[in-house]
């Protein structure tokens, strides 16, 4: 078990953090776990974990800085900090409801449905663009193509690269969840954010902002460099994939949320209350 609280050194103190292998966080996490940055005098030592387990990790405090979904953040706002650099928040990057099968966007409630996990955003926007779906089957994000094809259920929602790959496997768009969002409220989809635990204090808290925006200002410098460390956590090989996933995820909210990529979570969070998926 990783200890909780800065480690004291008579070097440096030591943050544990814990982000996900895809490819638009090994990107933006390189240059401050591989010391291409300045760290204030903070060494970072990381894990790395599917979302819905960050997301869990998050909830227990086992982490003290997780990239987490925004689904997530709206439950834990309370305890952790948001960090304003290290979103994965934009235009037309949302996850995909797909199926084997043709069906229409009017069937959908009456069929089964998996998604990767309780808390991620994917799973809010289904919830948003469908609210009468009942029959949901938690599954690993890189499992649900598969159990598609094998009819363990009748439709996924995907995310990550997985939405560069699923027509080559024979599979079909029902719905881009992101894409109706944007068209329900006109704002960028918040998939995930990096989150900072609240005891560190906020003298720590702003170091490791700083820190994240430096390093997510690096990759985009430098995003050669990175290629080996993104290489060497990603599921899906195809370099031209894990290219097209870093461009599509990692933009200029990622830098910085700005006033446009705040308000766009605070609309998530009305709406989330609206449909009474939080309380």
């Amino acid at each position: 078990m990783v200890p909780l609280g800065i480690e004291k050194s008579s070097i440096m103190p030591v943050i544990t953090l814990a982000f996900s292998p895809c490819p638009n966080d090994t990107f933006i996490f390189y240059a401050m776990t591989h010391g291409k940055v300045d760290t204030e005098g903070i060494t970072f030592r990381y894990h790395l974990a599917d979302i819905e387990a960050l997301n869990r990790l998050a909830k227990e405090k086992e982490f003290q800085m997780v990239k987490i979904s925004y689904h997530a953040w709206l439950f834990l706002r309370e305890t952790w900090t948001l960090l304003d650099a290290g979103s994965a928040l934009g235009y037309g990057n949302g996850p995909l409801l797909i199926s084997k099968r043709p069906y229409t966007p009017e069937q959908v409630p009456g069929l089964t449905v998996a998604i990767p996990g309780e808390y991620t955003t994917a799973h809010l926007l289904l919830r948003i663009a469908f609210s009468q779906v009942r029959d949901t089957r938690i599954m690993l994000f890189s499992d649900i193509e598969k159990a598609i094809l094998d009819d363990t259920v009748d439709t996924g929602v995907i995310i990550h690269e997985n939405r560069f790959t699923y027509q080559g496997k024979g599979l079909r768009k029902i719905m881009d969840l992101g894409a109706e969002w944007e068209k329900l409220t006109g704002a960028p989809v918040p998939l995930g954010g990096i989150v900072a635990d609240n005891d560190l204090g906020p003298e720590i808290i702003a170091k490791l902002n700083r820190i994240m925006q430096r390093s997510v200002v690096w990759g985009m410098e430098h995003p050669g460099e990175t290629m080996p460390f993104v290489r060497e956590h990603a599921q899906e090989m195809d370099e031209s994939v894990m290219r097209q996933h870093i461009e599509l995820y990692v933009t200029g909210f990622t830098v910085d949320l700005g006033k446009k990529g705040k308000a766009a979570i605070e609309i998530m969070k009305q709406l989330a209350h609206e449909r009474k998926i939080i309380g």
